[in-house]
């Protein structure tokens, strides 16, 4: 079953319906009487105990249940090479791929009678088949319409009739504390309705820049991934998305995309098959008290910049390392997560006003932004490097260099997939590397280590790539595949 880990969750399948009313007391306390005192021969009075009525959520569930549906993917992959295949490999022999079929499980739910399904990216990502069973039984074919990565979303498309749906809600009137409910696919239970409290909201779990989660206690396991989360009122306020587990399943705290966020995804997705987000160029930072001291600041709000992508939007609009952003057309930053989610929220090519702080005074300056490229498009456009030692690059953004605290003078090329049984994976080069020289010579950039990388690979030999990883520096030999396909 499909999951994923982040360093603080383990992303899975699941969805909730939840609906009902508040615990109440049968008997107010000013009625409540102590019992009178007994005696030998006296009749005992019954003594008079408060009851407590729960929640039931079984109409709400009969009503939405029918719309959310499991969701079976098949994907094929290239199985690891066992021992007579390493023989070959490291001797001279042909390699023999061996493809393996694979299949996983989630969760989804229907948005509109013309048969759109929203679920998590990371249930359908590589798939090459997906279909759907519905509750009453029926099971459809698939189609993808889109994938955002960078939120964990997805829109599929079935062809059917009388095909039950459900409505997004509001996710910013679902109070910490509300009931809520989950409706989905758990370790392949499908149609299982677990029920909690939403337990925090704007939960940021490292799985990405634009992390605002609702966090909830009721049970979510793998499987239930992509499937709803209802509010009381029976309307889906969020996706369920992740947990967060030592052992992989639920111990009470999951976590969902708030619906509001879904709501402007899922029609980007139905209407282009992709997110169109804007770009500053930016790497921002957080500000403690002693920063904001330092910097004569009057809080800790903001976003501080480290540094500014040359030639980026940002910089060609004057930005500099220190300036201090507080808003974006008027909507107040209070962190670089904010930052963040403001501007992917516009559209590329559009001016914003950005209010800053820089030198204890506030000024606005006008940006006009750029397109954010994601991480595996880039790494699309590289499929050329694959068949060299077996990994794929991106050069390195403003955003990859915080994730990966890489300084601005580090030039270089990040590694963002590596192919199974290729030489790099026997070297041992890994997602989140940054390939820094090739052959004794330092590279600038993703297009100028694919060029060295290419070079090595057309004059055949072990190649040295100096390599930074969690902020130290090592040299990997890498024996490239010959072009003839030879090991």
């Amino acid at each position: 079953m499909r999951f994923r880990q982040t360093a603080l969750a383990t992303l899975l399948l699941a969805g909730t319906a939840l609906g009902g009313f508040a615990a109440r007391d049968a008997l107010p306390a000013a009625q409540a009487q102590p019992a009178p005192a007994t005696g030998q021969g006296q009749n005992a009075a019954p003594i008079a105990v408060p009851s407590s009525a729960m929640p039931s959520f079984a109409d709400m569930v009969a009503r939405v249940r029918p719309a959310v549906v499991t969701i079976t993917t098949t994907e094929t992959r290239q199985a690891a090479a066992g021992p007579e295949q390493q023989f070959q490999r490291y001797f001279g022999g042909p390699r023999e791929e061996r493809p393996q079929t694979v299949q996983a499980l989630g969760s989804g739910f229907i948005v509109d009678a013309e048969g759109h399904i929203v679920t998590n990216n990371h249930v359908v990502e590589g798939a090459t088949r997906v279909t759907v069973k519905l509750d009453d039984g029926r099971e459809l074919v698939a189609r993808i319409v889109g994938r955002d990565p960078r939120t964990d979303l997805a829109v599929l498309k079935v062809d059917g009739t009388n095909l039950p749906h459900l409505s997004l809600g509001d996710s910013d009137k679902v109070r910490v504390g509300d009931w809520v409910v989950a409706v989905g696919n758990p370790f392949g239970l499908g149609g299982t309705v677990t029920a909690g409290i939403l337990s925090a909201r704007g939960r940021d779990i490292q799985s990405g820049p634009y992390d605002d989660y609702l966090q909830v206690d009721a049970p979510i396991n793998r499987g239930n991934s992509g499937g709803p989360l209802f509010g009381q009122d029976g309307s889906v306020i969020g996706v369920n998305t992740a947990i967060f587990s030592p052992s992989g399943g639920s111990i009470g705290i999951g976590f969902a995309i708030p619906s509001n966020l879904v709501q402007h995804v899922v029609a980007q997705l139905q209407a282009n098959g992709h997110i169109d987000r804007g770009w500053l160029g930016v790497a921002t930072q957080g500000i403690d008290a002693g920063m904001a001291a330092a910097l004569h600041l009057p809080n800790t709000d903001g976003a501080l910049v480290a540094d500014a992508e040359p030639d980026g939007p940002a910089a060609k609009a004057g930005l500099q390392a220190g300036d201090v952003v507080t808003a974006v057309d008027g909507h107040a930053v209070k962190s670089p997560r904010e930052l963040a989610r403001l501007i992917g929220d516009l559209h590329p090519n559009r001016p914003a006003t950005l209010t800053l702080r820089r030198d204890g005074a506030e000024r606005q300056v006008q940006v006009t932004l750029g397109e954010l490229r994601d991480t595996r498009q880039a790494a699309t456009e590289q499929q050329d490097q694959r068949q060299g030692i077996g990994v794929a690059l991106q050069g390195l953004t403003p955003e990859l260099r915080q994730q990966l605290g890489v300084a601005a003078k580090v030039n270089g090329a990040v590694v963002t997939a590596v192919r199974p049984g290729s030489a790099a994976e026997d070297a041992g080069l890994r997602p989140g590397d940054v390939i820094l020289g090739v052959g004794g010579h330092d590279v600038a950039d993703a297009q100028a280590a694919g060029r060295a990388l290419s070079e090595a690979v057309r004059q055949g030999g072990a190649v040295a790539l100096r390599v930074m990883r969690d902020g130290h520096n090592a040299f990997v030999a890498v024996q490239p595949a010959r072009p003839n396909g030879q090991g």
